[in-house]
């Protein structure tokens, strides 16, 4: 876990491990998403206070709204539509959603780890949902993301 300055240890905030459905004739999606965000205060340049959801006008204005709370919500208000219309769901849903994106996902690759023959065992597809906004209208729609790949060389 991080440390403070004093030393002291800092625990890790929860990640969140959900699913629903378990038809094993249906794909399996893993939806990943985070819910914190980089620190803002109104001298910024914000009109109204960041860490308050605001509506002016019919858009709603709060720090992390887009990047990435209102993504996370967005599925959730998906799963949440299909049920109140008792749809049948096309997929089987999982979600992992954290709170250290902004701050580097400490202990995320471990909990990953630990649950890749457990919770992620049956997930067919996964859905990085971190977007932005490409203009003051039209959101970013993700259908792909790149890898990272880190190598280290050592020469003597």
């Amino acid at each position: 876990s991080p440390q403070l300055p004093d030393g002291q240890d800092l625990p890790l905030p929860p990640v969140i491990l959900g699913e629903l459905g378990k038809d094993p004739q249906i794909p399996t999606v893993c939806f990943y998403g985070h819910v914190d965000v980089q620190p803002a205060k109104k001298e910024d340049g914000w009109k109204t206070d960041p860490y308050t959801l605001t509506e002016i006008n019919g858009n709603l204005y709060g720090r992390g709204a887009t990047d990435n709370k209102g993504p996370v919500l967005a599925w959730i208000n998906a799963v949440e539509t299909f049920r109140a219309l008792k749809l049948a769901m096309p997929i089987n849903f999982k979600f992992v959603i954290e709170g250290m994106e902004e701050a580097g996902s400490l202990g995320l690759e471990k909990l990953l780890e630990e649950e890749k023959q457990c919770f992620f065992s049956d997930v067919n597809y996964i859905v990085i949902s971190d977007n932005l906004w490409l203009s003051n209208k039209k959101p970013a729609l993700a259908y792909g993301s790149r890898g990272n790949a880190c190598f280290f060389v050592e020469v003597k």
